[in-house]
């Protein structure tokens, strides 16, 4: 089963005022398994980059202008692509796949605006699994932000100063897996999550296969005649002759 985790930052709340989405970030896993690939990028959104939304995730803000010289951790937008320019490759990762995310509405009403507007199919409400709506069913009344969740299941988030799209997807991977029963399914390889761009290659990236052969049977030709003799003596009514001849 695969799922995409994913995150977007934008300029502020509401895509039909103007604002737009400024950065994608998303990562694959596969039966709840993080695979190591990913999908992250910035996007110029063609407008001003209000203070408020650059309070949030430190992406501008000299968008419409020549940009001074940023400061450590501030990424300008001047140089990046439209979203026109990167809608389908997208949409084209995403595919029919499960998304993870924290506040759903607020992300696929962004994700929807865009690729309406490049005339793209828009993807349905049901593809989204919304991990604040099941933080505050698993545990009413209390704080379901993505920095509560990560206090209650011990997840590290020193490195989250500032919201990053690629930061909180890699965050909610781990947060989802708690909501969803713990990290049990994370026993069976210790595939961390790592940070590749789409553009670049994957880091230690894994991917669940079917076995290409059955392994041969362990059971001996002495332990099958015994066994045989032994449904033999049950008579013709025993269960396992009735297998046996099915």
């Amino acid at each position: 089963m695969r799922e995409i985790v994913l995150d977007t930052e934008t300029t502020g709340f509401d895509p039909e005022s103007g604002d737009r989405i400024v950065e994608i970030g998303a990562i694959e896993l596969w039966n709840h398994l993080p695979t190591g690939k990913t999908y992250h990028q910035y996007i110029n959104p063609k407008r001003d980059m209000p203070d408020e939304a650059f309070g949030v995730h430190g992406i501008g803000p000299d968008i419409l202008s020549p940009p001074r010289d940023a400061k450590p951790g501030e990424v300008t937008l001047l140089d990046k692509p439209v979203f026109h320019e990167v809608g389908q490759a997208f949409a084209d990762f995403v595919g029919d796949s499960k998304l993870v995310i924290h506040n759903a509405s607020f992300d696929m009403k962004f994700l929807n605006a865009e690729l309406g507007w490049m005339n793209l199919p828009q993807m349905p409400f049901d593809q989204a699994i919304d991990t604040l709506m099941i933080a505050r069913k698993k545990f009413p009344g209390s704080p379901a932000s993505l920095d509560a969740l990560c206090r209650r299941f011990g997840i590290d988030n020193s490195n989250r100063t500032l919201h990053g799209a690629l930061l909180d997807s890699e965050i909610l991977a781990e947060v989802y897996l708690e909501l969803i029963g713990g990290r049990q399914p994370g026993l069976v390889l210790g595939a961390s999550i790592q940070a590749s761009s789409s553009s670049g290659p994957a880091v230690d990236e894994w991917r669940p296969t079917a076995r290409p052969n059955p392994l041969p049977s362990r059971i001996t030709e002495a332990e099958t005649s015994a066994h045989d003799a032994f449904v033999e003596k049950l008579g013709d009514d025993a269960l396992w002759k009735k297998m046996r001849q099915a």
